[in-house]
Order: C-alpha cells, then sequence, then structure tokens
C-alpha cells in the first residue's frame, strides 16, 4: 500500500475504474455472444452494435476492433434477411 496521499487515492480510483471496466466489458461479451447465436434477432444484433459503439467510445475496445465486430455482425444480419 503506498504512503503518499495521492498514490493511495490513484490505487483507489484505478479500483473503481477497472470494475466499472470490468462490468462493461463483460455486458459488451454477453451481446455480442447473443448475437452471434443461431437464432439471434435483429434488436439483438442491433444492441450489440450499440454496445460495441459504446465501449469504443469510452476506450473498453479498440476503435479499428469495433468497427470489425460491427462489420460481423453487419455481415451476419445482412445473411439472415436475404
Amino acid at each position: 500500500m503506498p504512503n503518499i496521499k495521492s498514490a493511495k487515492k490513484r490505487v483507489l480510483v484505478s479500483k473503481l475504474r477497472r470494475d466499472r471496466n470490468k462490468a462493461r466489458r463483460s455486458e459488451l461479451r454477453t451481446k455480442l455472444k447473443r448475437a452471434r447465436a443461431d437464432e439471434a434477432t435483429a434488436f439483438q444484433i442491433r444492441a450489440a452494435v450499440v454496445s460495441v459503439d459504446k465501449a469504443a467510445g469510452k476506450g473498453i475496445i479498440h476503435k479499428n476492433k469495433a468497427a470489425r465486430l460491427k462489420s460481423q455482425l453487419a455481415k451476419k444480419q445482412n445473411k439472415a434477411s436475404a
């Protein structure tokens, strides 16, 4: 445990951010898993795309990864509708 007051605060803030990011990443993975399922609905795919955008905006995932995931989901939706 650090001795300096600012370092103590950094430890606390880092833990809060880590926990928050972990929850967001877990939610994202769950939505992606549901959207990739064989019986996925258009609503689930749209929800996953929104979740991907939010995660990229908050720095949870890289913007290029977000673009790749959205492209894969769009391809799946187009294939299902055709």
